[in-house]
């Protein structure tokens, strides 16, 4: 099965949103379906999907800001996990980013996520002596 990476349209969105939430990337606090059509709708990001056989099996968003690069949302699905999708979307990533001169790309994991902090770690990614901090803006 070969995999393809491509650039989200608006008509995705449905199909990314459901993956999102099936992998549990989603949180109430956050509309997935609003995160998607911001993501599209602004020049220095988007989102990609990995298909297999034409299947979505995995997506990524991300974004540079002109300082950095950030990724969100990588996610795969369960039928498609150790396949090398999630490694590709992020080799995506760079390359992406990297042609529009992004020196840098930064990712947050929730400090419990072992399994996702284990995966970048293995593809070269070090937890970074920095603190998060946010404030909402919507309300």
């Amino acid at each position: 099965m070969e995999m393809t990476i491509v650039e989200a349209v608006v008509t995705d969105r449905a199909a990314v949103v459901a993956l999102w939430q099936a992998v549990g990337l989603t949180r109430p606090w956050n509309d997935p379906s609003a995160d998607f059509d911001l993501a599209l709708g602004q020049d220095g990001s988007t989102i990609l999907l990995a298909r297999r056989d034409g299947a979505l099996a995995g997506t990524v968003m991300l974004g540079f800001d002109g300082h950095r690069g950030w990724v969100y949302y990588l996610g795969v699905g369960a039928e498609w996990r150790g396949q090398g999708i999630a490694r590709g979307l992020m080799t995506a990533c760079e390359q992406w980013l990297a042609a529009r001169g992004c020196p840098k790309i930064q990712l947050m994991v929730r400090g419990d996520n072992r399994v996702a902090l284990g995966f970048y770690d293995a593809i070269g990614y070090e937890v970074q002596d920095v603190v998060t901090l946010g404030r909402r803006l919507d309300g």
